[in-house]
C-alpha cells in the first residue's frame, strides 16, 4: 500500500469518526449509513477516501453488535456505553478494521486509532485505546496478557 493510499485511510478513519459521533449524537435512530449520506452531501471528499470510509461503515454498520461485543469483553472495569463518544468510536473503528478488513495489521489499526484519540480525545484517550485495542488483539490472536496462548476452555 502506497503512502497516498495510507493518507487516504487516515483522513477516512478521521471521517468515519465524525460520521459515528454524528450518528450516536441522534441516539442512533437512523444507520450510520444514513448519516453517511448526508456527509458526504456537506463535505468534499475525496473519492478514494469516500470508498474506505464505505468500507468501514459497512463493516460497522453490518457488525456492530459483535464489535460491541468483542470491545466489552477487552474493557477492564469499564462499560463500552459509560466511555466517552469519541473514545467509543474511536475503539468501534479499530475494532472494525482488526475483525473484518483483513489487509490491515491489527498494529496499524492501533497506532491509527491513537493518532485519532490523540488528536480528538482528551488526554488520557490515547493509553486508554492503546490498552484496550491490545486486549482486544490479544483476545483475537488467543493470548493471555503475557503472550502465552491461552488453554482451550
Amino acid at each position: 500500500m502506497g503512502d497516498r493510499s495510507f493518507r487516504d485511510r487516515s483522513r477516512a478513519r478521521s471521517w468515519v469518526l465524525q460520521i459515528l459521533y454524528a450518528w450516536e449524537s441522534r441516539s442512533s435512530e437512523v444507520s450510520p449509513l444514513v448519516v453517511y449520506e448526508e456527509f458526504l452531501a456537506e463535505r468534499n471528499v475525496s473519492s478514494s477516501s469516500r470508498l474506505y470510509i464505505r468500507a468501514l461503515l459497512d463493516a460497522i454498520a453490518g457488525n456492530i453488535t459483535e464489535i460491541d461485543r468483542q470491545l466489552e469483553g477487552a474493557l477492564t472495569n469499564w462499560r463500552l456505553n459509560r466511555l466517552a463518544a469519541i473514545d467509543r468510536n474511536i475503539l468501534r473503528i479499530a475494532a472494525a478494521e482488526m475483525l473484518y478488513v483483513e489487509d490491515v495489521p491489527p498494529r496499524v489499526s492501533i497506532q491509527e486509532a491513537i493518532a485519532l484519540a490523540e488528536k480528538f480525545g482528551t488526554s488520557d484517550s490515547p493509553r486508554f485505546v492503546n490498552g484496550v485495542l491490545d486486549a482486544l488483539m490479544r483476545r483475537i490472536d488467543g493470548r493471555d496478557r503475557r503472550g502465552r496462548e491461552k488453554p482451550e476452555v
